[in-house]
């Protein structure tokens, strides 16, 4: 539901700059860690994938709050790149598992190490104060995704 008011929301300008900061870090690690231009929902997929083993496109749809052709779509995109394979569910004839390649798991991790590399070396530029204020920081933006 929108909530329509002339009523300033409560801490509206730290909701606008968490907003805007964790947007542009995640568009900045995504552009320093994805050589080989991978979608965001690929990206995203592979690391389901490397993460929880073999899933049916029901399931990692389901997974990622996005519909069955939708995912459909990422997943046939990730096989023709040789990234993801296919398999038959053992216990089901009528559907599929996907899982990593070879390829598919040594491109993730390389597009992970990318990302803790340049991540490392934006944090060794800070001072220590505001890499003390980050940490703190990290486990307050733990416990709001958790809720």
């Amino acid at each position: 539901m929108i909530r329509r008011t002339d009523a300033p929301l409560p801490f509206e300008a730290a909701v606008s700059d968490l907003l805007q900061a964790t947007g542009q870090l995640l568009r900045r690690l995504r552009a320093e860690s994805n050589p080989s231009e991978l979608t965001w929902s690929q990206s995203v997929v592979l690391a389901r994938l490397e993460h929880a083993g073999w899933m049916t496109t029901a399931d990692l749809a389901r997974a990622e709050a996005v519909k069955p052709q939708s995912m459909g779509a990422s997943l046939a995109g990730l096989e023709q790149d040789g990234l993801v394979q296919r398999r038959p569910h053992p216990t089901d004839g009528r559907q599929v598992l996907y899982g990593l390649t070879d390829h598919g798991l040594q491109t993730r991790q390389h597009h992970t190490l990318l990302k803790r590399e340049w991540l490392s070396a934006a944090l060794a530029r800070l001072d220590e104060a505001d890499r003390e204020t980050l940490t703190a920081a990290v486990a307050i933006i733990h416990r709001l995704s958790e809720n």
